[in-house]
């Protein structure tokens, strides 16, 4: 299953909504193609604890989460340093 398809499901889940192909595209992170939602939807109805199994194990918490602007503002960072060597 993908693993955005897999997060959705699981919001959802946690949220305490019933998956379905609508609620998950609105929920997806990234654009997937209807087959790989539908795919994932079938994977949840044949067997429910395996997305509550697999979201537990498969979920490794980042050592230092950041923010997409953190990582931009680190970039800037990092050229600005290297125009100031330059100079």
């Amino acid at each position: 299953m993908h693993p955005a398809a897999q997060q959705a499901i699981s919001t959802l889940l946690a949220e305490g909504k019933t998956p379905t192909v609508a609620t998950v595209k609105a929920k997806l992170t990234e654009p997937l193609p209807m087959p790989v939602i539908i795919a994932a939807l079938a994977a949840y109805k044949n067997n429910p604890d395996a997305i509550t199994q697999s979201a537990t194990i498969s979920a490794p918490e980042p050592s230092e989460p950041k923010s997409q602007l953190d990582r931009i503002e680190a970039k800037l960072d990092r050229l600005l340093a290297l125009l100031e060597e330059k100079k």
